[in-house]
Formats: structure tokens, sequence, C-alpha cells
């Protein structure tokens, strides 16, 4: 797969290293030559441009990415390249990353997003995760069909402590994606059997998580 990066910041070239270690084809894309200088991510091509023009997307061979990652440190430029990206170039997955959270609201397919993720929204979805327990916490949002990445720890008190997953009715655009026991991450099968402490994720249409919190409560 070839992911274009605009971003080769701290953020970007991680997102690179990643990217490459699971042999993936990566261009990182920055005006700042400093930051975009050759090697500056081993295995990584380096284009200096500025990714919000035209010329430069053409010089990175967009049409041929089949992910773009808008990674700086600036709101405005990451919504200019993932419009651009989507509306000019057609790239099938546009990644936005989000700088400051009084803008994620504009981070939706009008502006070319399919995905945005929020580095602040993340860090306390996970600390909520950490210390909570069968309460519903939404950890992700799919801008593609409205559905969310959440996530809700069984108490030993809940309903569905000792059944199995086929038995449990699940509310419709709802899907049990992973359980995370003990350390393990467990595929889920309809014969394997929920236990108290069980971290499940789901996939879930955001009109269906009440039904969903109360599916699984004490």
């Amino acid at each position: 797969m070839k992911v274009a990066i605009a971003g080769a910041g701290k953020v970007g070239r991680s997102i690179a290293r990643e990217l490459i270690a699971n042999n993936h084809e990566v261009l990182l894309l920055d005006k700042n030559a400093a930051k975009a200088k050759q090697g500056a991510v081993s295995g990584a091509a380096v284009l200096v441009a500025d990714a919000c023009e035209i010329s430069a997307l053409d010089e990175a061979g967009l049409p041929s990415c089949q992910v773009v990652v808008a990674a700086t440190g600036d709101d405005k430029v990451n919504l200019v390249v993932s419009l651009l990206a989507k509306t000019e170039y057609g790239v099938p997955r546009v990644v936005a990353r989000v700088n400051h959270p009084k803008n994620e609201w504009l981070f939706d397919d009008s502006w070319g997003v399919d995905v945005a993720v929020s580095t602040p929204r993340m860090l306390s979805a996970l600390v909520e995760e950490a210390v909570t327990v069968g309460d519903l916490v939404r950890l992700m949002t799919f801008r593609q069909g409205d559905a969310n990445l959440v996530e809700l720890t069984l108490s030993p008190e809940s309903r569905v402590v000792g059944n199995r997953v086929d038995t449990v009715v699940w509310p419709m655009d709802t899907a049990l994606v992973a359980i995370v026991r003990g350390g393990r991450v467990i595929t889920p099968t309809p014969d394997d059997t929920l236990e108290a402490g069980d971290e499940l994720l789901f996939v879930s249409a955001e009109d269906q998580e009440e039904a969903l919190e109360n599916l699984l409560a004490d």
C-alpha cells in the first residue's frame, strides 16, 4: 500500500516508521527542508513541498496513493490537504490529525476526511477507559457511516457475564470486534464465553450506543 503523509514532524515521522515496519510504501511531504530531509525516516521517500499546492501533490503522485495522512501541526493545512486528496485525486482513504479539539467538528466528509484522529480526545478516552468499569467509553469516531469504536469493561454484575457470544442479542448496527482479557487480544467466536473484567471493543452506530450500554449493564 502506498501512503502519503503530509507533515514530517514527530507525528508524521512516527507514523511513517510504523507503516514502513509493516511493509508499506511511504512518502513524507513537508515544506520545511529541515524536517523533510533525506534519511529523516529510513525507507521513506521524502519531498520538500507545500502539501496545500496542487503542483506538489502532482509531484507526490497522489493518484497512486491508497491512503493520505494529513499529520501537520496546523488544522487548516490538514483540512486543505484532506479536501484536495479526496476531491482532486479521489484518494480512497484520508486520515487527518486534529490538533485543537475546538476544530474537531470541521473534520468530516465535507472536507474529505474519512477518519479524524484527535489526540486530546484519544488521551481523555484512554484515561476514562483505564478507570471506568461498566460504562461505555468512545475511543474513536469513523466519519463514514456515523460509527464509533467504543469500549466497555464488564463488571462482575453485568447480565451478560457467563453467556456465550452467540447467545447475546446485540443491538442492530453493532459488532463485537475484540475481547481483551488478561493481556490477550481475542477475536470473538460464537463459542467464547464473556467473563467479568473483559474489555469489549465494538464498532457501533452512534444511535445504538445507549442500547448497547443498557444491554451490558449491571
